[in-house]
Formats: structure tokens, sequence, C-alpha cells
């Protein structure tokens, strides 16, 4: 039995579910998510908890199992908190800010970067005044915010790909609130 795939879920209130065939629908106050699951696995609800079952024992069962789990509960994760990853932009001139329907960063390059913000998804850019800079020198930080787990943890991992931190040169860059850079001399120790 799939150890993850065998906790029940807990629905919290003011959270629907609905399930036609093999998509489930689950709605809540903040929005609607739906998934299409595989055909070895099935969902059911056993005292007021969404219970995930499986066809058979074979190995492809189990990992399916597991993961419909996981993913039925970020979706009630998602429509009843949400999701938001942090991201901060560390580099002398370099800057984020939103306009309108996009993202736009300046980190160092000859030109401005724009990236589209996908539909169902939201972005908060602010710049940090030099007196409350700290000892990183964070320029601005930048928050996405959505329900679908998967959906802001793309779109932020696309923002720090536009300039990830580079170990040999002070750590510059976007890096996600709270990483370790470890900085490279230029002698090679660290």
């Amino acid at each position: 039995m799939s150890r993850i795939g065998k906790v029940p879920i807990e629905i919290p209130e003011g959270v629907k579910y609905e399930v036609k065939g093999k998509v489930i629908k689950v709605t809540g106050p903040k929005g609607t998510l739906s998934y299409k699951m595989h055909d070895s696995v099935r969902v059911g609800e056993k005292e007021g908890k969404l219970e995930v079952s499986r066809k058979g024992d074979d190995r492809e069962h189990r990992s399916l199992h597991g993961l419909t789990r996981a993913l039925i509960k970020n979706m009630i994760i998602g429509v009843s908190e949400g999701y938001q990853r942090d991201l901060q932009v560390i580099g002398t001139g370099y800057s984020a800010e939103v306009v309108g329907q996009w993202v736009k960063l300046s980190v160092g390059f000859s030109h401005d970067i724009l990236l589209e913000i996908p539909e169902g998804i939201s972005v908060e850019a602010n710049i940090i005044p030099r007196r409350e800079q700290g000892p990183l020198g964070v320029q601005a930080t930048i928050k996405v915010i959505g329900i679908s787990k998967e959906d802001v943890g793309k779109f932020a991992a696309e923002i720090r790909n536009c300039r990830p931190p580079a170990p040999n040169f002070k750590g510059k860059g976007i890096r996600w609130k709270g990483e370790h850079v470890r900085i490279v001399s230029k002698a090679g120790a660290v």
C-alpha cells in the first residue's frame, strides 16, 4: 500500500468536490480546479474525508495511487488557502516591476526582460529602499500567487531562470527567498 496514497484527505469547510467519471473537480473560496484521474485510481468519501484507492498492486498503479492523492490534496489547499512563491532580486541596479499583464525585469542585460503573467496567477513586485536592503542587498522582491501549485511554481521558476544567482559573482541574480548561494572567490576557495 502506498504510504502517501492511503492517508485520507481532510476536506476543509467551504470546499466542495465533485467526481464525474474520471474527473474530479474541487471548488473553494479562491476558485475551482479539476484533474482527470487515471483509470486505475478511484476516489470515494468515508467519514467526511476523501480516500483514494487503486485497482491493482503492480508498480504503475502504486505510483499513480500516491501521485493522485498528492495532486488532490494540493488542489484542496489551493482552492482554500492558495499558494505563494517568493523571490528576491539581488544586484546593483537590478529591479522588478509589474506593468499591466507583464513582469518587467532589469537584471543586468542591455535590455529589459518582459514575461507575460499567465491566467490565474497574480504577481506583486516591490522595490526595496536602500536603507532596508539588508546584508544581501536585496533590490526587489517578487511574489507569485495563485491557486494551482504547479502553475505558481512553474512561473516562479521561469522568472528565476531569467538570471539565476551567480556563485562566482557575489551571488547576483534572482533567487528563492531563503535560498543560500555559496560564493566562490576568484582563487577558487570557498
